[in-house]
């Protein structure tokens, strides 16, 4: 079956890559849709590792419900794409995510496992969820942004009235600040080095404002405005002038959370979160019940995630759809991949 795997720094290939075979327990699913991650750029930009089919955001069918008994073949479904241990503290107390072994096979982020980007894949029996018919599959492949944006607005405990900054206008800042609005924050502000999506982020009506993050003044400018910064700021770029800006711009014994991730050394001004006794709250992915969550929001209409997908491409649409999405210039937030297409 075809895949799109990673070839060399910025390049893929469209290969063959052997089927999955039917297990007695893990369930194989029929791509339909899958979503472009900022930390599949990551490993695009870095080349490797090589042959890796990534793609972790998806819909699907059900081709082989293996252990499922629940499930039955041609139900739609997408999945967490963790491995979690299920015997840790973090996995006895609800909270995958930062299981020690949750990223070491998960689907589209480790070579032992294709991602979304090929024809079909297995994914363990207890991370598949089916999803409800009114849901599209173009909703259900955003399921998983969409829950590690509700993941770190629950960490950064909005209340009513707060003013949050989002430091970066991608896919995950995006969701954020929808969701800083829904949890009650009086004004929420997008810094963005790109203006077409900062533009875009007011436009879609998330942000109340944007701020050129290349600016110099950005960072008194926004500290004055707010008179002394914002109670929350939510990181979303994972670069050290991004984190720096974000310890910058809020206001003493307020709250910094950082999702962006780095595959590098990110360096701070650690005396500024030392001097305003500043809390730090690290975020990634997401709880399984904040997953459901996202599925259920979707499905009751009370989120509108498909406002923020700009374009479907098939297999040989991906290398440019990559590279638009890092161009710095367009304004493309979230890109679809249609194996089908």
């Amino acid at each position: 079956m075809k895949a799109v795997a990673i070839k060399d720094v910025k390049k893929f290939e469209i290969k063959d890559i052997e089927e999955p075979t039917f297990e007695s327990e893990k369930v194989t699913i029929k791509i339909l849709k899958t979503g472009i991650c900022g930390s599949d750029i990551h490993y695009w930009v870095a080349g490797e590792p090589t042959g890796l089919v990534m793609g972790h955001e998806f819909c699907g069918t059900v081709l082989n419900p293996g252990s499922r008994y629940d499930l039955n073949e041609g139900d739609r479904v997408t999945a967490l794409p963790i491995s979690p241990c299920g015997h840790c503290h973090a996995c006895l107390t609800g909270n995958p995510q930062y299981c020690r072994e949750t990223w070491n096979e998960a689907v589209g982020l480790s070579v032992d496992n294709p991602g979304g980007l090929t024809e079909k894949i297995k994914v363990r029996p207890d991370m598949v969820m089916k999803v409800p018919d009114n849901i599209t599959d173009d909703e259900v492949a955003m399921v998983e942004p969409t829950a590690v944006g509700l993941h770190a607005v629950h960490l950064a405990d909005i209340k009513i009235g707060d003013r949050v900054l989002v430091v970066g206008g991608g896919i995950i800042g995006l969701v954020s600040a929808m969701f800083a609005k829904m949890e009650g924050a009086s004004s929420v502000v997008v810094s963005e080095t790109n203006p077409a999506r900062g533009e875009k982020a007011v436009k879609l009506g998330v942000a109340d404002k944007w701020c050129d993050a290349k600016d110099t003044k950005m960072v008194p400018n926004l500290v004055a405005e707010t008179e002394g910064g914002f109670d929350i700021v939510i990181e979303c770029c994972g670069n050290s002038p991004a984190v720096s800006s974000a310890l910058s711009v809020v206001r003493p014994g307020g709250k910094v959370v950082l999702v962006g991730v780095s595959l590098g050394t990110v360096t701070i001004p650690s005396v500024i979160a030392v001097m305003s006794e500043l809390t730090l709250q690290g975020a990634i992915g997401y709880t399984k019940e904040e997953f459901q969550t996202c599925i259920d929001l979707m499905a009751s209409k009370r989120i509108n995630v498909l406002k923020f997908v700009d374009d479907i491409v098939g297999f040989d649409g991906v290398q440019k759809a990559y590279e638009r999405l890092t161009s710095g210039k367009d304004s493309a937030i979230k890109i679809l991949v249609d194996p089908n297409k």
